[in-house]
């Protein structure tokens, strides 16, 4: 691995790679290592520190908020059409231009919160070629503000390293981001692609690439496969949440979602407030035996939940409360949990908290702390017979936990269901899409089944 010394000198000796930086809210971090290892002048076009907002405005336009993509995306486009006015002429022939930009918040006298922010880079890979981009979102978690400061300036040198120099491999850039970095200070939870460098690439195979190599604990993209940094979509937003497999989605938890959403609408007090429909995926659902992910089979997943018009997110969160916990993060109003039985078994097994010093009673008091509440589907006992929170099996202590929970108002049955989609199993679906048993189409949603039969996923193949 190269060091931070090794990358900025490497930048500034190459000939080719010339451009422009500008930085707003944290000092020239950035700019700082190219000028302090030498050879700045064979890189460093100018660079910009736009503090005051007014400058800030007068430079680049008005934003809804400063430290936001928008402001950052505004930033790339002044910058790059003024390198590129200024120097093409006599440039043009023989540089690679870039402008390196970022518009963060970190810890100052007052501000006593984590860092955030923004980075990108505008490119090019030829010579008057067109240009490509990158851009990231980054939490800065040091609780000092120097701290934050160099950790910036080292994440914004490896991101214009790897741009330059592993752009032909993007999990091979993002391997590279955290160098001389540690997650507990860094944390980096949106990287997305775009322009001709970055042909092919599927930036929900980014979103995925940053939880596999650790640099982040979730990851969100919205149903037209956009990843967005999670505050833009749930931002002080009531949210319903299913998390699952969905390998794939069948007509049961399409169902538990809709059913769900009723409810939560008619019972949370949003009035008019539209929630944030969020599907999860457990990064533990996504591994195979040997800890590694199939692409093809996650994309086929998210593909499927597409259709649903869902927002998706990826999790490292083994247990609901610690989901929660993140989303209770981003905002303060309702959550709402659509589940069925067996999943609300599973929440209040006190078998799977042993590892906790409270137990099963802290995890509750974790989960349900927040405005948190869970619609139950009902389900069907081996006799036949529909079974709901009222009549399910549960051992003593799970008996208590759930009518102290209705008690509360935090537990709340789905009181009707489609009783000939209660036997549904989504491994069963699977193997009758494997197997070419085509009674799997009535098993999930029409457009679900159209994508699957389209694209040939899960192992379904044209002609069955």
């Amino acid at each position: 691995m190269a060091t931070a010394h090794e990358k900025a000198l490497r930048i500034n000796l190459d000939p080719t790679i010339y451009g422009t930086f500008a930085e707003i809210g944290a000092g020239q971090e950035v700019a700082r290592w190219f000028f302090h290892v030498g050879g700045a002048a064979g890189t460093v076009a100018e660079t910009v520190s736009a503090y005051d907002m007014a400058v800030s405005t007068a430079r680049y336009g008005q934003a809804s908020r400063f430290v936001s993509r928008e402001r950052l995306q505004a930033m790339l486009e002044c910058e790059w059409a003024k390198l590129l006015e200024r120097l093409a002429p006599t440039r043009g022939d023989r540089c690679t231009f870039f402008v390196f930009a970022d518009t963060v918040a970190t810890r100052s006298y007052s501000r006593a919160e984590d860092g955030s922010g923004w980075l990108g880079v505008r490119f090019q890979t030829a010579p008057g070629g067109e240009a490509s981009e990158v851009v990231l979102h980054v939490h800065l978690h040091d609780p000092e503000p120097v701290r934050q400061q160099e950790d910036l300036g080292l994440l914004g040198l490896n991101l214009l390293y790897g741009t330059f120099f592993h752009h032909a491999d993007p999990d091979a850039l993002i391997g590279t981001l955290m160098d001389g970095l540690h997650r507990s200070r860094v944390e980096v939870d949106v990287v997305a692609f775009s322009g001709p460098a970055f042909a092919g690439v599927d930036n929900r195979l980014v979103a995925l690439a940053l939880v596999e190599q650790g640099l982040t604990d979730t990851t969100m993209f919205t149903a037209d496969g956009a990843v967005v940094q999670p505050s833009e979509v749930l931002y002080k937003r009531a949210i319903l949440l299913a998390r699952g497999a969905f390998r794939p989605i069948t007509c049961l938890g399409l169902d538990i979602l809709e059913r769900g959403r009723t409810q939560f609408l008619a019972e949370a007090g949003l009035g008019t407030e539209e929630p944030v429909v969020l599907t999860e995926l457990s990064f533990g659902d996504l591994t195979t035996g040997g800890g590694r992910v199939d692409r093809d089979d996650f994309l086929a997943r998210a593909d499927t939940l597409r259709t649903l018009g869902t927002s998706v997110m990826i999790s490292r969160f083994g247990r609901y409360f610690a989901l929660v916990d993140h989303l209770a993060s981003y905002t303060t109003r309702p959550i709402g949990i659509a589940i069925g039985l067996p999943g609300l078994a599973r929440i209040i097994d006190a078998s799977h908290y042993d590892d906790l010093a409270g137990g099963l009673l802290e995890a509750a008091g974790r989960l349900f702390k927040s405005h948190v509440t869970l619609y139950v589907y009902p389900g069907r006992g081996a006799d036949g017979a529909r079974l709901t929170i009222d009549n399910v099996l549960l051992d003593p202590i799970g008996r208590h936990l759930r009518d102290y929970l209705v008690a509360a108002d935090r537990l709340h049955q789905i009181p009707e269901c489609t009783d000939a989609y209660l036997d549904l199993d989504s491994a069963d679906v699977l193997d009758r899409i494997r197997a070419g048993d085509a009674a799997w189409e009535a098993m999930v949603p029409p457009p679900v089944a159209e994508v699957i039969r389209r694209r040939g996923l899960f192992g379904w193949k044209t002609g069955h």
